[in-house]
């Protein structure tokens, strides 16, 4: 019998407060970024924009959203993006974020140096329906 395939299921959030403005942390391993990790087992999609965006940037946030999905078909990797707002919470450093701040999206896209996280938010800002992209990286 062939193994079953294991697949990562990323949830991602693309924070906008009330300035239009987006939160980005910087990240030791990626640099800046939007907040969003695995989802864990038994977790919804959803709850885990918002639990990984609480736990790498302090900021509470409500799904307003769904965006899309972007597959690495290569790294058998699912990334499922939002659009999400605050809530609540402060700004509170992790293991995961050494900054954490709202920017403009020409900010943004000019902080952000992974070609992949430019179009996750690019696609999340201007596409009015759900997407699906899929690649090979």
């Amino acid at each position: 019998m062939e193994n079953s395939p294991k697949h990562i299921i990323v949830a991602a959030a693309v924070v906008l407060n009330k300035d239009n403005k987006i939160l980005l942390l910087n990240g030791p391993k990626r640099g800046w970024e939007i907040p969003g990790g695995r989802v864990e087992e038994g977790e919804s999609i959803s709850s885990a924009a918002v639990r990984e965006t609480k736990e790498e940037t302090g900021i509470d946030i409500e799904i307003v959203k769904f965006c899309g999905i972007f597959q690495n078909v290569k790294e058998s990797v699912c990334s499922t993006l939002f659009v999400g707002r605050p809530v609540g919470g402060e700004f509170k450093t992790s293991n995961e974020s050494l900054e954490i701040n709202y920017f403009s999206l020409e900010e943004a896209l000019n902080k952000i140096t992974w070609k992949s996280f430019k179009k996750q938010i690019e696609c999340c800002m201007t596409r009015q329906d759900p997407f699906l992209i899929e690649f090979n990286n």
